[in-house]
């Protein structure tokens, strides 16, 4: 069988991969890479690691500036020729014009890799020409030889709204790294960490919530923790704290945060693990966006309790996570508070069960996207 050689090209800035987004692409590529030669073209505000595995090109235009990139087409094509490339794989679809350039002067496989739906993604941002952006990406999914979604009913979606064929349709997974359970002594060496650090009762709830601050679906779940939640939860729970991570906030939404006696915000945390493996149950109060909740995968690997909305917690319906994932009704927020109010019913160290670890493991997510793209 001829070796996989893969050419990746990337629309923006995913290195270094701090968001769940930028790890999903960086992540794939790096498990990619053991097994197969890999070239990446990315976007020139990307940050190079000299000491990457594989050879990184950061020469592009980011999607904001993409139809530029046509200077590019000979450059991708000796690219192309020059390292033997076989497959041109695409993360989303902003530069789906251009593989389809490529695939028709250097008649190598296209493959589009999809994180979410962009069209209904910018729909719910209320930008004007997702209509438009819906023909486009349609079209791009239809010229490809496979396309990659990252969730079943993404798939599942886009075959019925696009009239994609089936066989050209495949789940790819967001994946982590870990492989078994969190310690029960570690997660309590995390929590006692949490506790004495902001000193705080010994029988004080923690919940998380983390994510990229300015995202719509990630500012909305803001407004709905200081907004439904917390005058829902304080009028039966006095020791209780949400701790929200991340990066990009408005100054508006820090000085909100900042203000609430509830919540203890920490802005980007280079280390994100010892609050998945400290805190008592991870919340998703999220409705709005496509694509798989990164953050809850990485709280369930983190073996973390998760509340979720319906709408966010799209992608796990394959597993039986039982009581570690328990979903509610889109803006049900007084269920949503009950159940925070419930956690420690049901929180006794569950254990995340193995199949989560099996099907959302890198390896074996890009084990089986090969086969894929081998065919």
């Amino acid at each position: 069988m001829m070796q996989l050689s893969v050419l990746g090209i990337v629309s923006y800035k995913v290195f270094p991969a701090h968001m769940g987004g930028q790890k999903y692409i960086a992540d794939y590529y790096a498990q990619l890479s053991k097994h197969a030669k890999l070239v990446l073209a990315v976007s020139r505000d990307n940050t190079v690691d000299r000491f990457s595995p594989y050879k990184v090109l950061p020469f592009l235009f980011n999607h904001w500036f993409g139809p530029l990139n046509i200077i590019y087409i000979y450059k991708l094509y000796q690219i192309i020729k020059k390292e033997k490339i076989n497959v041109i794989l695409i993360d989303h679809t902003y530069f789906g014009w251009l593989g389809i350039i490529l695939q028709f002067i250097t008649n190598k496989k296209l493959v589009i890799k999809s994180a979410n739906i962009e069209s209904l993604r910018f729909k719910d941002m209320g930008r004007s020409g997702w209509r438009l952006y819906d023909q486009y990406e349609g079209w791009v999914h239809r010229n490809a030889i496979l396309n990659f979604f990252i969730t079943d009913e993404e798939k599942k979606l886009a075959i019925n709204r696009w009239n994609l064929l089936p066989a050209t349709c495949e789940t790819l997974k967001y994946g982590v790294k870990l492989k078994e359970q969190i310690s029960k002594a570690d997660r309590a060496h995390c929590r006692n960490l949490l506790i004495h650090e902001h000193n705080l009762n010994p029988h004080t709830k923690l919940f998380l919530f983390n994510g990229t601050l300015d995202y719509l679906p990630n500012s909305d779940a803001l407004y709905v923790i200081t907004q439904e939640l917390v005058f829902r939860m304080e009028s039966f729970l006095t020791h209780y704290k949400i701790f929200i991570c991340g990066n990009q906030i408005s100054s508006e939404w820090e000085k909100v945060l900042l203000q609430n006696p509830h919540v203890i915000y920490k802005g980007f945390v280079h280390d994100i693990a010892p609050y998945y493996k400290g805190t008592d149950c991870f919340i998703c109060p999220i409705t709005l966006g496509t694509g798989i909740k990164t953050k809850i995968v990485e709280a369930i690997a983190h073996g973390l309790p998760v509340i979720a909305c319906r709408k966010s917690s799209e992608g796990f319906t394959d597993i039986n996570l039982g009581k570690q994932l328990r979903i509610i009704d889109n803006y049900n927020w007084n269920a949503f508070a009950d159940a925070m109010l419930e956690i420690d019913h049901y929180y006794n160290y569950i254990e995340t069960p193995e199949a989560f670890y099996t099907a959302f493991n890198w390896e074996t997510i890009v084990q089986d996207s090969i086969l894929s793209l081998q065919k």
